[in-house]
């Protein structure tokens, strides 16, 4: 397993997503998170069988301490770890799970048409390298 505390693995391809793991890495001050795309290697090694390619969830998954969590709960999960105010978003983790995943779902599966997609996975800026596994 790679020496990480906690790996963020997105969808490489979506603009969305990409922009998340932007926002996360700017408001990250302890650099607790690195990033992945859910398309390569890493992804490939580090996610259990479970999740055959075409069984991933939509956009995030967060690895964290030998815990996979998708959906909202991992949006919540990784917002709780960012810098105030942002780590206030955690507190809607006590909405029930089902109403949760059905708007993040909402949003995941409509992603593409309202953000666009890229050609190939974006490449991160020379400072946040090291941020990112592959």
């Amino acid at each position: 397993m790679v020496d990480k505390k906690a790996i963020v693995f997105f969808d490489g391809y979506c603009h969305l997503c990409n922009g998340a793991v932007l926002f996360i890495i700017q408001r990250d001050s302890g650099n607790y998170f690195s990033f992945a795309p859910l398309q390569g290697i890493t992804a490939q090694t580090e996610l259990p069988a479970k999740f055959e390619k075409e069984d991933l969830p939509d956009s995030l998954i967060l690895l964290e301490n030998g815990n996979i969590y998708i959906e909202s709960t991992a949006a919540f999960k990784i917002a709780g770890k960012l810098r105030f105010p942002w780590n206030l978003l955690y507190m809607f983790i006590i909405v029930p799970k089902f109403l949760r995943d059905l708007a993040y779902r909402f949003i995941a599966t409509r992603r593409y048409q309202w953000f666009g997609k890229r050609d190939s996975c974006s490449i991160p800026g020379a400072g946040w390298k090291d941020r990112f596994l592959e």
